[in-house]
């Protein structure tokens, strides 16, 4: 089998590749992502996980690599990493009571055939209506700063969402199930 390369050193990426048992190796992929590209919230997940791939391409010449990126769309418009407390709070506040999409992109490409798949899913989160005391007390923990749309689902913003419809593990981070079947196309079989 050749080798697996994990473009991405996410913890939440590398436990949920982990978790189907395949071997890999996890590297940075250096790509520096431009969220102020003008492209729909699908598209543009797409071309960053497509990019942080070939970023890695060159020095794995004979490996599959895996990708993946994760953005957050509340109609229409991608909210990132908060810049400061002051944006997470605004992120929050513009989220709370309300519906919004989280998509994560992957992709597999083959350095050697240049066989390429890219791939997003979305997930519809619903949060609940927060509190100006439960922003403030959810953004002096830090959790906040570095996510984007300012929560984590799997962490301490878990406690306020109230519906997700779609693929958890895809708004952690990897669709572990769309990933999986489209690895078969590339002849990796995880159940032999």
């Amino acid at each position: 089998m050749k080798q697996i390369i994990l473009a991405s050193t996410s913890p939440r990426r590398n436990e949920l590749l982990s978790k189907t048992g395949l071997k890999f190796k996890a590297v940075k992929s250096g790509y520096e992502e431009d969220m102020a590209l003008n492209l729909k919230p699908k598209k543009l997940v797409e071309f960053l996980s497509k990019n942080k791939a070939l970023a890695v391409m060159k020095k794995y010449p004979k490996a599959i690599i895996i990708s993946g990126d994760t953005i957050i769309a509340y109609k229409d418009k991608v909210l990132g990493k908060p810049k400061s407390k002051i944006e997470a709070k605004k992120f929050l506040k513009m989220l709370s009571g309300k519906s919004h999409e989280v998509i994560t992109a992957f992709t597999i490409f083959d350095c050697q055939t240049k066989k390429t798949i890219t791939k997003s899913i979305p997930t519809k989160i619903t949060m609940k209506k927060l509190t100006d005391k439960e922003i403030d007390w959810y953004i002096k923990t830090g959790e906040p700063l570095d996510k984007a749309g300012a929560y984590a689902i799997q962490g301490l913003g878990a406690m306020f969402i109230t519906k997700i419809s779609g693929d958890y593990f895809a708004t952690v981070g990897l669709p572990v199930y769309q990933l999986v079947q489209e690895l078969k196309k590339f002849g990796i079989e995880i159940i032999t």
